[in-house]
C-alpha cells in the first residue's frame, strides 16, 4: 500500500467527521445568507426581473469558473483551496455587512455578493468532490456521500425557516455576521484538526502551462468512453429535469391555489424526502452495480414527474413530491461515488469541474426552452412530456453496456 493510502485508511472516521462537520457549519451560514438576500430583494423590489438577475449572478460565475477550478483542484492542495474559498466568501460578507451598517444598502451590492459567493462555490465544489476519496476508503464512499446528502437536505430544510425567523427579529447585517462566524469555525476546524496531506499530483512539479493541464483533462475525457457517455446522459437529463425543478411552484399556484402554505408544503415535502433518501442510500448502499441504482432512481423521478402532471389532489401531489425527494440522493450518491472511484485521482478535480459546468448550465438552458412554453402550454403537459422522456432516457441508461461495465463494484487489491 502507498503512504497516501495508509494515511487515508488510518483514522478516516475521525477525519470525515471533522470534514463533514466543518462543511455543514459553513453551508448552514451560507444558506442563511442566500435565503435572506433573496427575500430582501423580493420584499424591497417586488420585481421578477430583479429576482432573475439575482439568480443569474448566483450561477454564471460558477459555470465560467468550473473548468479553471477543476484544474486548481488537481494542481494544488485541495484542503487549502476549500479554506481559501471559505475565507474569500467570509471576507466579502464581512465587508458587505460593514457597508450595510453605514447605511448604504443598495440592491446591486447583493447582486455583487451573489456573484462573489458563486465564485467561492465554483472553486470549492470540485475540491470537495475530489478530496473525499483522499479521506474515505472506497468501500465507504457511498455511505459517506449518502450521509453528506442527508446533511445538505437537513440544512436546506432548516435554513429557510431560521433565516425567515431571523429577518423578523434582526437586520440583514446580523445574518451576514452569522455567516462570517460559521465560516471562521469551519476554517479553524480544517486548519487545526483535519490532518490530510496533499494528493500526489499536487506534490509533483506542475506543468508550466495552465492550459496544458486543462487540455490534458479534455483529452482524458475524450479518450474515456465512460465519461463521454456519462456526461452526455447528464446533459440531456438536467435539461429534462428543468420543469419539475423550476415550474412546479407556478403549476401549484395556477392549479391548486396561490396560498403561501401550498408553496411551503411542496418545499417541505421535497426536503423531507431528500433527508429520507440520504438515510436510505447511506444504510442500504445501493445495488452492487451503481448504474442499476441510478436507473432505479431515475425511473422513480420520471414516474414522479409524470404523476405531478396528472394528479388532481394536492395531498397526492405532495406524496409524489416527497418520493421525488427520496429518489434524488439515491441517484446523486452513486453518481458522485462512480466518478470518485473510476476517475484517476490526478484528474478528479478537472472531471468534477466539467460535471459542475454541466449541472449549473443545463437546467437554466432547460428553462430557456420550457419557461416560455409554460406561458402558452399548461405546466401539466410539460411535466407529462418530460416525465415520459426521462423514463425513456432511464431505459437507455439501464441497458448501456459501457456504463454498466463501469458501474460494477470495485474490487480492492489485497494489501502487500
Amino acid at each position: 500500500m502507498t503512504l497516501e493510502k495508509n494515511h487515508r485508511t488510518e483514522n478516516w472516521k475521525k477525519n470525515i467527521i471533522l470534514f463533514l462537520s466543518s462543511q455543514t457549519i459553513s453551508l448552514f451560514g451560507s444558506a442563511l445568507v442566500q435565503y435572506a438576500m433573496m427575500w430582501h430583494i423580493t420584499l424591497h423590489t417586488e420585481s421578477g426581473m430583479m429576482m432573475t438577475l439575482f439568480i443569474i449572478c448566483g450561477f454564471v460565475p460558477t459555470f465560467i469558473l468550473s473548468p479553471f477550478a477543476g484544474v486548481w483542484a488537481d494542481r494544488y492542495n485541495r484542503k487549502i483551496l476549500i479554506i481559501l474559498s471559505d475565507g474569500f466568501i467570509a471576507t466579502a460578507t464581512l465587508i458587505l455587512a460593514i457597508v450595510f451598517l453605514t447605511g448604504y444598502d443598495a440592491v446591486w451590492l447583493l447582486f455583487l455578493m451573489a456573484a462573489i459567493r458563486a465564485i467561492g462555490t465554483g472553486i470549492q465544489t470540485p475540491a470537495v468532490g475530489a478530496i473525499l476519496p483522499q479521506i474515505v476508503p472506497k468501500e465507504n464512499l457511498t455511505k459517506v456521500n449518502g450521509i453528506n446528502g442527508s446533511l445538505h437536505a437537513i440544512i436546506m430544510f432548516v435554513a429557510p425557516m431560521v433565516s425567515a425567523a431571523l429577518l423578523t427579529m434582526a437586520t440583514l447585517e446580523v445574518i451576514f455576521f452569522i455567516d462570517v462566524i460559521t465560516a471562521v469555525i469551519a476554517i479553524f476546524t480544517l486548519l487545526g484538526f483535519l490532518k490530510i496531506s496533499a494528493h500526489e499530483k499536487a506534490s509533483d512539479q506542475q506543468p508550466p502551462s495552465y492550459f496544458e493541464d486543462f487540455k490534458l483533462g479534455v483529452t482524458y475525457i475524450k479518450s474515456n468512453s465512460f465519461l463521454k457517455q456519462f456526461f452526455l446522459f447528464f446533459g440531456v437529463f438536467f435539461i429534462l429535469m428543468a420543469p419539475a425543478a423550476f415550474l412546479t411552484p407556478l403549476q401549484v399556484t395556477r392549479s391548486f391555489g396561490d396560498d403561501v402554505w401550498r408553496l411551503t408544503a411542496i418545499e417541505i415535502a421535497f426536503s423531507v424526502g431528500m433527508m429520507a433518501g440520504g438515510g436510505i442510500i447511506a444504510s442500504w448502499g445501493g445495488f452492487p452495480n451503481k448504474i442499476h441504482t441510478m436507473t432505479l432512481a431515475s425511473l422513480l423521478m420520471g414516474i414522479c414527474t409524470l404523476a405531478l402532471g396528472i394528479v388532481p389532489v394536492f395531498w397526492v401531489y405532495l406524496l409524489f413530491m416527497a418520493i421525488f425527494g427520496i429518489a434524488m440522493p439515491i441517484f446523486n450518491t452513486p453518481t458522485t461515488v462512480l466518478l470518485q472511484e473510476k476517475v484517476d485521482e490526478s484528474y478528479l478535480g478537472r472531471i468534477f469541474g466539467v460535471f459542475g459546468m454541466i449541472s449549473t448550465s443545463m437546467m437554466p438552458i432547460g428553462m430557456l426552452i420550457f419557461g416560455p412554453m409554460a406561458d402558452v402550454i399548461k405546466v401539466e403537459w410539460l411535466l407529462v412530456g418530460t416525465g415520459i422522456l426521462i423514463l425513456i432516457l432511464s431505459f437507455f441508461l439501464g441497458v448501456n453496456k459501457v456504463l454498466l461495465e463501469t458501474g460494477k463494484p470495485v474490487v480492492e487489491e489485497p494489501a502487500k
